[in-house]
């Protein structure tokens, strides 16, 4: 069947994500150590038609390359190589993880669960995706956040405990 592919690529470990075989939704698919990523994505590639890939791409809030975007920079060139046929599409990452933070909570997902990074990095890489998908689909969605809309709150992970 014909997926696309998210990624929320991280030095150490990278979230992956998956949409369903219309295109409509991404699910949260795995945490891969990312020296392993590239093999991870060939294997996925003989079980399912990749129809893209769409990565999250970091920068800063002013719009200026970040810290992290060189090594993301490597990252699309071994993808490139690896797929040269699957078309690559970059998506503004900034605040996927306390967006995926907030999903955690509001799914009910217990404290010591959150507290794994690697829930986070797919999580990540399912709103990446899902921001895609959507204006893909000409959906309003996660896609369409506008960033300085966040509260303070969020981005300072100060979230009140549910009663």
């Amino acid at each position: 069947m014909d997926r696309f592919i998210g990624i929320d690529y991280g030095r150490k470990r990278t979230g992956v994500a998956t949409s369903d075989p219309l295109g409509i939704f991404a699910s949260a698919l795995d945490t891969i150590d990312s020296t392993k990523l590239i093999d991870y994505l060939k294997k996925y590639a003989t079980a399912e038609r990749i129809l893209a890939f769409v990565v999250g791409y970091p920068v800063n809030m002013n719009g200026e390359p970040s810290e992290a975007q060189a090594d993301v920079d490597v990252f699309l060139g071994k993808l490139k190589t690896a797929f040269p046929e699957v078309p690559v599409h970059l998506e503004d990452e900034r605040f996927t993880s306390v967006l995926a933070q907030r999903v955690m909570i509001d799914g009910g997902m217990k404290k010591s669960e959150r507290r794994e990074k690697g829930s986070v990095d797919r999580i990540s890489a399912a709103l990446i995706l899902q921001g895609f998908l959507d204006r893909r689909n000409g959906s309003v969605g996660l896609g369409s956040i506008d960033p300085l809309s966040v509260p303070d709150s969020l981005s300072k992970n100060k979230t009140r405990r549910r009663k």
